[in-house]
């Protein structure tokens, strides 16, 4: 069975800025709106189908959590769904803001 990979928060911005990943954070709906990593999909039970829809199964997935925990299982659960590059984010959120790596908030 294929396993998902994990990653540091520079590489993952690495990727997201060539263009080659797509990162999703699957923090619960309040902690995004308050701050997200630039270009992150917000990725929920409800959002799942979407992703899947935009998402091709050869493109690199991201997943963030708070600290690098939750993502594991999520990484996991899109590879069973058939993705090929599937990256937990070591540190999760909170070492992306650590690194001082862009964010942005839906509060105004």
């Amino acid at each position: 069975m294929d396993q998902f990979q994990h990653i540091d928060v520079l590489s993952a911005q690495a990727l997201v800025e060539e263009g080659n990943a797509r990162l999703v954070d699957i923090r619960d709906p309040q902690s995004f709106a308050i701050a997200h990593p630039s270009k992150a999909y917000h990725l929920t039970n409800e959002t799942m189908v979407q992703l899947m829809d935009e998402v091709e199964f050869e493109q690199a997935i991201l997943v963030m959590c708070y600290h690098g925990i939750s993502s594991q299982g999520a990484a996991q659960y899109l590879i069973n769904q058939g993705y090929e590059q599937v990256y937990s984010v070591d540190g999760g959120f909170e070492a992306w803001q650590r690194a001082q790596l862009p964010i942005e908030s839906n509060c105004s």
